[in-house]
């Protein structure tokens, strides 16, 4: 009986946990897609009323996802650290970009998937780190600033997850904007020399690159990065 007893606890706990996330997941699309349009976000409409963001916030304290379980582990904190980085954005809007708040990215403290985070831990050790040849987290995960890739107006879903990082890529690695060529240069997003080391597990970053582009960049083309725009990926 004690034994059975056990196994009913753990089904139960299980279930819970599951319904949990799937309610997050549920909530956390209705939430992008009230308040993001175009890539940027409504800071000033959440500020004026947080109690969605809040109730996410604190969802995603408390769900556990184990790494094993890939697409679901990655989904989530995809979507913590957006929320995350949002959160962070209101509790001190209004503001023109995250950098004047003082430790944004590596002195505050949330805390997510049972664990207490950073955002650069979240982003460095809990994904990339535990996924190093998972590249296309940089075309996910949003810093509030216009230099990264548009948010999306969605929630990334375990069951479409690698759709919508294969989709994010593809849209930022063909944006003029963002990979600039003229001629025999071009000029790209800080983000590939910050994080070099992922994009070169099979080649070059220009080898990188050219997988997502319709027009390839030539192998010999000169590279440099341009300033990274911080300014404040908001709806005005």
């Amino acid at each position: 009986m004690k034994k059975f007893i056990i196994i009913v606890l753990a089904l139960l706990s299980f279930s819970t946990s599951f319904a949990q996330i799937d309610q997050f997941f549920t909530k956390s699309n209705t939430f992008f897609k009230t308040h993001v349009k175009n890539g940027k976000v409504n800071y000033k409409a959440i500020k004026q009323s947080p109690g969605a963001l809040d109730e996410l916030i604190k969802m995603a304290a408390t769900i556990r996802v184990s790494p094993s379980k890939a697409s679901t582990y990655q989904a989530f904190y995809i979507n913590a650290y957006n929320l995350s980085v949002i959160k962070g954005v209101v509790t001190n809007y209004p503001i023109k970009s995250p950098l004047n708040v003082k430790g944004f990215f590596n002195k505050k403290i949330y805390t997510l998937g049972g664990k207490k985070t950073t955002l650069n831990d979240l982003e460095n050790k809990l994904l990339r780190a535990k996924f190093p040849k998972e590249a296309r987290f940089h075309f996910a995960l949003v810093c509030a600033g216009l230099g990264c890739p548009p948010i999306i107006s969605e929630a990334y879903l375990p069951g479409s997850l690698n759709k919508q990082l294969e989709r994010q890529t593809r849209i930022a690695l063909n944006n003029p904007k963002f990979i600039r060529v003229k001629g025999k240069r071009a000029q790209l997003s800080k983000i590939f020399e910050w994080y070099k080391v992922d994009f070169t597990h099979n080649g070059s970053v220009i080898d990188y690159i050219n997988k997502y582009r319709k027009v390839a960049i030539p192998s010999n083309t000169k590279i440099s990065y341009y300033a990274y725009d911080w300014n404040l990926n908001a709806i005005r």
